[in-house]
């Protein structure tokens, strides 16, 4: 296996952090995303390469596990490299610098889709690409399970509707503004009395604009899970590990 690393360093907006002044989750994921989208395109895989042969990826699953909070005035450096593929499970992880201290890691799965049909597709449908690809086997994290429990018993916290300024060239909710909607599940005053250190996100269908979310959150002994449903169809759900509680 490979060395391979894609290396970028990030300046970060007042407008990335949170009211504790600590790097928003979904500004940490979206950063994550433009790491792989800049590693792809190095690879040959990029958004600029498949789109003209019907094909993208889309993300299924992420999972974050925080080493300490990123705080206002640090910048952060990602580093990313795509694992080899299993199936049709796309795998990339990512360690996250300030000051060259681990911060944050991160891992992700992916699936090749066709646009026109949403299929799945196998790494063979990249050519070249995929066989020329240095795929590097290193782990940064790993989620207890990639499974995210259903809520069972839990109560309905808020409803919203999905908007334009939510959505991304697929016309769908983009990936990293599900951490807000999840983390909106939350009040300051928790998040401030038992920080977060680790988070998880399983993309389970396409919000399309105008679509009504309800979200759900049930406690768990190690932390809480949330979902978001349409119509009584499942969305997205979200697990979330706070100090004190495993993960």
């Amino acid at each position: 296996m490979s060395d391979y690393c894609n290396t970028t360093t990030y300046s970060l907006r007042y407008a990335d952090f949170d009211f504790q002044d600590e790097l928003r989750p979904s500004s940490l994921l979206g950063i994550t995303q433009e790491a792989a989208c800049m590693s792809a395109d190095e690879l040959g895989f990029g958004y600029d390469d498949l789109k003209p042969r019907d094909l993208g990826f889309v993300i299924v699953n992420s999972y974050c596990r925080l080493v300490r909070p990123v705080r206002l005035g640090e910048t952060l450096t990602a580093q990313t490299w795509p694992l080899p593929p299993r199936h049709i499970f796309f795998e990339r992880d990512y360690r996250l610098l300030s000051g060259g201290e681990e911060v944050a890691a991160v891992a992700s799965r992916w699936c090749l889709v066709d646009l026109k049909t949403f299929a799945l597709l196998t790494p063979e449908r990249l050519g070249k690409a995929h066989e020329e690809c240095p795929y590097r086997a290193e782990k940064t994290t790993e989620p207890p399970s990639w499974k995210i429990p259903r809520v069972k018993e839990g109560r309905t916290v808020y409803k919203m509707r999905v908007n334009i300024s939510h959505c991304d060239h697929y016309l769908h909710a983009n990936n990293a503004r599900y951490a807000d909607f999840f983390f909106d599940c939350f009040t300051m005053e928790e998040l401030a009395a038992r920080p977060v250190t680790a988070f998880q996100i399983a993309y389970i269908k396409q919000a399309k604009p105008g679509s009504v979310l309800t979200f759900l959150r049930e406690e768990k002994e190690d932390g809480a899970v949330c979902e978001a449903l349409c119509a009584g169809e499942l969305i997205a759900q979200f697990r979330v590990w706070r100090e004190g509680e495993g993960a």
